[in-house]
């Protein structure tokens, strides 16, 4: 049966201070709203759809760079999630399968959840609540469960004391029979304080058909809400914290694991050795073997078995490192290849290049790629040695075992094997230098006085 997926996405978030949609602020280098949708493309849904309000294009945008086909549903007036879930309901179209609704602001949310609670829709409940068993239950939502049944949702203040006595809480997230939804949906009603349509209510309605409604438990962490900028930080904390764990437990080595901080889609491949203090922003895959050295910020790149980078190094998005490659200290690559064994170890900025297998760049190499309009490429062949604050001036080709002389600036297309030298000619002028600081000292006294 076909699954459906409905992320609400629509509220602005008044308590985070900010003019960004809630949704797009980031955890783990990726949008709480990132989040979410990576969880629900693991369920191959037919539909995901993404209900948005304020900020809708900017929600649009960042949820067309995850999925293309993503469809988003409008919800101009902030009426409830019942309202909301409305908007994103097909017209004039039967549903059928299964539907699930999630927060677009609740990034935790495991695959392994979702498909408990399709797993007990499938077994015959119409609806189906996820809760979680709250360390300090506050002012949750109470799930009221009578011989595994979920009898009813009580809201705190409605609640008797032996209700709130009840640690099962409400966390939102629902999963229904698609055909039976959109009844339900026109059955609630916005009589109450806020004067909005509540998903949850939903439940009531199922039950005064006589239909099975279930309750799924997970982990109360999985169920954090960001509501606020210091939610967004203990968010943070509780990603980065959890992903170093599972980091140590596939077999990498991590030598001060509070000071690594992961990605979302951090892809690290076991006996990776990383030293202290290393950011791995989004788009990094780093396979078996290799070493991440201290202070190095790594992004958009891939690092092959057996690479040491850094320390004090930077990857940008386009970086592919072969194997057994040395990137050294203070050294930058963008946009660029590096093949097997070659080395930049230090002081240098490859972009928008080419390195060939076993070459060498010497320290303070630079390609000049932008002539501030445009890139260009710099290729550099196989076993090439390109000497110290060597400029390469885009677009230029060094041929594979060709040499470039210490302090040259290269314009021109260096031939293989062959040696390139483009610096002025030295000259020495005796004792100039000293005449020189004594007029230059004479000339600082005059002014002073």
């Amino acid at each position: 049966m076909p699954t459906n997926v409905i992320i609400l996405a629509a509220g602005q978030g008044t308590r985070m201070q900010s003019d960004l949609p809630k949704v797009l602020h980031e955890v783990a280098g990726a949008p709480l709203l990132a989040h979410a949708m990576s969880a629900a493309e693991t369920l191959s849904p037919e539909a995901c759809t993404i209900v948005a309000g304020h900020g809708a294009e900017a929600v649009e945008a960042v949820a067309r760079q995850m999925d293309e086909t993503v469809r988003i549903a409008i919800q101009e007036e902030r009426l409830g999630t019942g309202h909301a879930v409305r908007q994103a309901l097909p017209e004039g179209t039967a549903m059928e399968g299964d539907t699930l609704v999630l927060y677009g602001d609740t990034p935790f949310i495991r695959a392994a959840t979702l498909e408990r609670m399709l797993e007990a829709r499938r077994a015959g409940a119409a609806v189906v609540v996820l809760g979680f068993h709250a360390a300090d239950p506050g002012r949750y939502g109470r799930l009221v469960v009578e011989e595994g049944r979920l009898e009813r949702i009580v809201e705190y203040k409605e609640a008797s004391e032996a209700e709130r006595a009840i640690d099962f809480c409400n966390s939102g997230v629902i999963c229904a029979d698609s055909a039976l939804l959109p009844g339900l949906l026109a059955e609630i009603g916005n009589d109450n304080a806020a004067g909005e349509y509540y998903l949850t209510d939903i439940v009531a309605h199922a039950r005064a058909r006589g239909l099975d409604v279930a309750a799924v438990s997970c982990d109360e962490a999985e169920t954090l809400g960001i509501n606020s900028r210091a939610d967004l930080a203990r968010a943070e904390a509780a990603f980065q914290a959890a992903a170093r764990a599972a980091s140590l437990e596939l077999g990498v080595t991590l030598q001060a694991p509070e000071t690594v901080h992961f990605s979302l889609d951090t892809v690290i491949g076991r006996d990776v050795l990383i030293e202290p203090n290393v950011v791995f922003g989004p788009g990094v895959t780093v396979e078996t073997g290799a070493r991440i050295r201290a202070f190095s910020h790594l992004e958009g790149c891939h690092v092959s078995r057996g690479a040491i980078v850094g320390p004090y190094a930077r990857l940008r998005p386009g970086a592919e490192l072969a194997e057994d490659v040395r990137v050294g200290n203070f050294v930058e690559i963008k946009n660029a290849t590096i093949d097997e064994g070659a080395k930049v170890n230090h002081l240098s900025y490859v972009g928008d290049a080419s390195v060939g297998a076993g070459a060498n760049i010497g320290a303070g190499t630079v390609t000049c790629n932008y002539d501030g309009v445009m890139k260009h490429r710099t290729e550099i062949g196989a076993g090439a040695f390109i000497g110290s604050s060597t400029m390469l001036v885009a677009p230029v080709s060094v041929g594979a075992e060709a040499m470039t002389g210490s302090g040259s600036v290269i314009t021109e297309d260096v031939p293989s094997g062959a040696l390139a030298i483009g610096r002025a000619r030295q000259t020495n002028k005796p004792n100039l230098a000293r005449r020189l600081m004594a007029r230059l000292k004479a000339q600082k006294a005059k002014r002073t006085h």
